[in-house]
């Protein structure tokens, strides 16, 4: 991926696994690849307001040796299992946060 773009984004979480991607979702290949020309791509000028970890960041995984478009099917099939379920998710978690939130505003004092 190009790591100079403005869209290009990473996280390390504290189990050490690394996510790249583009933050417009314009990088079907991600974390190994942005599309060649594309048409958003710009390069980054400043990193300010930026929290930078270390300055050794984990090597990018070997890229799967399996057909670009096979690749891209599944990546797809994840993201439409995810779109799936987060509207319920979402609902779920609503409903629990009015129902804390419900519980601490009318307490009886004994």
């Amino acid at each position: 991926m190009r790591e100079e773009c403005k869209h290009f984004q990473s996280r390390t979480y504290a189990s050490g696994e690394v996510a790249r991607f583009c933050v417009l979702n314009l990088a079907p290949e991600a974390p190994w690849r942005c599309p060649d020309n594309c048409p958003r791509y710009e390069r980054r000028m400043a990193d300010v307001g930026w929290i930078h970890g270390t300055l050794i960041e984990p090597p990018i995984e070997d890229e799967p040796d399996v057909p670009v478009a096979e690749m891209t099917e599944v990546l797809e099939n994840a993201e439409s299992i995810v779109n799936d379920i987060a509207q319920d998710a979402l609902a779920e978690a609503r409903a629990r946060d009015a129902k804390t939130a419900k519980k601490g505003r009318f307490r009886r004092r004994r």
